[in-house]
């Protein structure tokens, strides 16, 4: 099925509404075409055990499809995590703990809440995005009231999908694209163009190397594109 609103390696619109929640220290509503999240940044005074004594603060984040979120309802996960919000809250946690400098944050951690409002594919580039939004506003409001006295980011990040559909590469996959995508892919990169984590793979018969390669290529460039539209956002 061709795309027809779009270009295959065209974005949806991105839309993103920063300081919506007034208790956090960050907080924003991401909209990625059909898809909507929203995520706040928080900062608690305690750390893991792990990093205690290291002079080093923490940075974690939660990851929630809300029962509507999708065509039919889906139960909360009330007792444990399953597998699925398991790798996207280690996905998020690895992609934003790239990106900041945790000595700032000394025997503090920085919790990332991403709840899914809406799905219409690409929840976790989504939350990625809105993430970094929502982590950039903390950092800029305790540096702005002297918390901290150097500015933690390192580097902005952004993330989208990838996906090979009808044996063409299409970039920011909808639902009904990633559902007969033969092969998908995550891309998280920097601004810069710098991989942080490629995930995913193909659905069904192997894909040459060389279109991999392409398709990775791609993402780190639409991931460029996605900055430069948050940048001027923020």
């Amino acid at each position: 099925m061709p795309r027809t609103s779009r270009g295959t390696l065209e974005l949806r619109p991105l839309k993103i509404s920063r300081k919506v929640n007034r208790y956090a220290e960050g907080s924003c509503l991401i909209e990625m075409g059909h898809t909507k999240v929203l995520v706040t940044a928080t900062l608690e005074k305690k750390v893991p055990f792990h990093v205690k004594g290291t002079k080093q603060g923490w940075l974690m984040a939660e990851y929630n499809l809300l029962p509507r979120a999708t065509h039919e309802r889906i139960s909360r996960e009330r007792v444990a995590n399953g597998g699925r919000t398991q790798e996207i809250q280690r996905l998020m946690g690895r992609a934003f703990r790239s990106c900041v400098d945790l000595g700032a944050f000394r025997d503090q951690t920085i919790i990332i809440d991403a709840d899914v409002i809406q799905a219409d594919g690409g929840t976790r580039v989504a939350s990625i995005i809105g993430g970094y939004v929502a982590l950039h506003d903390l950092t800029e409001r305790l540096f702005n009231s002297g918390k901290i006295t150097d500015w933690a980011l390192t580097h902005e990040i952004g993330a989208i999908s990838v996906g090979m559909v009808d044996g063409e590469i299409r970039v920011d996959l909808d639902y009904q694209e990633d559902v007969k995508a033969e092969a998908d892919l995550n891309i998280i990169a920097t601004g810069s163009g710098q991989l942080i984590e490629v995930q995913g793979g193909t659905e069904k018969d192997p894909i040459d190397k060389n279109k991999f390669a392409e398709m990775v290529e791609i993402g780190v460039l639409s991931v460029q594109d996605i900055v430069k539209i948050v940048k001027e956002q923020l």
